[in-house]
């Protein structure tokens, strides 16, 4: 949360059009991990798993299960204070934090609080590290990781699971493309001004699209790697729809060739939607619901 989202239009400045792609502010390079909380693990686990998911290592005091493929990693929080604050009570999934890599975690969690943002207070126990976040979308929380390279916070907050491939591969070239976060009636002014103060994000043109659910609007980070920049998509609730409730609601994943990576999919389980308003195409694909609000979204996206 930032003092952004509390101050009327009239009082902020003028949004500008575009950011230049060295503006890096916080030595952003992508997402270390997506967070989700629930009081299901095991049926978390088994649609992630269908997704090419494989789970490598647990928590070494509470209860959370880490999954992995290529270089996605995507966290599973079953702890039950956590999985029912994050839920709000909720018996579905919900995605509780994401984590950025970040060339200095305390300089750039600094650098975020003096704009506005809001701290979380942060309990690690005996052996744990302190990782620093602020307050995002819903409740949601936005990690900042500086050990993501050959010493990272798995290492220490994890324990492997004995003879499982601690590194398995991506199905179909499978990277992070974006999240796509629903917020509230008129508060897409807000949201960019939140993520390109903090963040240093790039607001993408209207006509450029991407994938095959193309509503709302389109943030780019900068990153140190270029290959590591991943969108942010926007979207605001239709008219007379009754849940406004802001929320980071999917993951987006890149492929290099959509069809290739849907027919993969099919055959480890995963269903996708099929109609005439949202079908598998070259740019894109989406899965149908698991578990009443996890989905994913593919879209074509080719590594540098």
């Amino acid at each position: 949360m930032s003092d952004f989202l509390l101050t009327p239009p009239e009082g902020r400045e003028p949004l500008q059009a575009s950011f230049s792609d060295i503006a890096n502010p916080l030595g952003l390079d992508g997402i270390e991990f997506i967070e989700y909380t629930t009081n299901k693990p095991q049926s978390l686990g088994q649609v992630l798993e269908t997704m090419g998911f494989r789970p490598v290592a647990r928590h070494r005091s509470r209860e959370v299960l880490l999954y992995r493929q290529g270089g996605l990693n995507i966290v599973v929080n079953a702890h039950p204070v956590d999985a029912m604050g994050a839920s709000h009570g909720s018996d579905v999934p919900a995605i509780a934090a994401m984590a950025l890599r970040v060339r200095d975690a305390r300089a750039a969690y600094q650098y975020v609080l003096e704009r506005g943002a809001w701290s979380v207070p942060t309990h690690p126990e005996v052996m744990e590290l302190n990782i620093p976040a602020i307050h995002g979308a819903g409740g949601s929380r936005i990690y900042f990781v500086d050990r993501y390279k050959e010493f990272s916070i798995y290492d220490v907050d994890f324990v492997p699971i004995p003879s499982v491939d601690q590194r398995p591969p991506a199905t179909a070239g499978i990277h992070f493309f974006g999240i796509v976060q629903y917020i509230g009636p008129g508060r897409s002014n807000d949201w960019i001004a939140f993520y390109n103060d903090l963040f240093g994000t790039e607001l993408i043109p209207d006509e450029q699209r991407f994938g095959i659910m193309p509503k709302g609007t389109l943030l780019r980070t900068p990153a140190l790697d270029p290959n590591q920049r991943f969108m942010l998509q926007l979207i605001e609730p239709e008219v007379n729809v009754v849940d406004v409730d802001e929320r980071l609601q999917r993951i987006g994943l890149g492929v290099p060739d959509v069809l290739v990576a849907v027919k993969a999919l099919r055959a480890l389980g995963v269903e996708f939607v099929e109609t005439e308003a949202a079908h598998t195409e070259r740019r894109g694909a989406i899965s149908k619901t698991y578990l009443g609000s996890v989905v994913f979204e593919l879209v074509h996206s080719e590594k540098e």
